[in-house]
């Protein structure tokens, strides 16, 4: 599963481990997650991940 990076802050959304913190299992696709979703470390909105691949 593709991984994604938050653009002003480095953290990587890895679906294999999910966002426990903010409620998302393991094994939810970063385009599945909902439209109100944030980096859990500094808060920017979905728009400001792109691909860590």
């Amino acid at each position: 599963m593709e991984k994604w990076r938050c653009v002003p802050c480095g953290y990587i959304y890895d679906p294999e481990i999910g966002d426990e913190a903010g409620g998302i299992k393991p094994g939810v696709k970063f385009e599945d997650l909902p439209e109100d979703w944030v980096c859990p470390l500094c808060g920017a909105p979905k728009e400001d991940f792109e691909s860590a691949q």
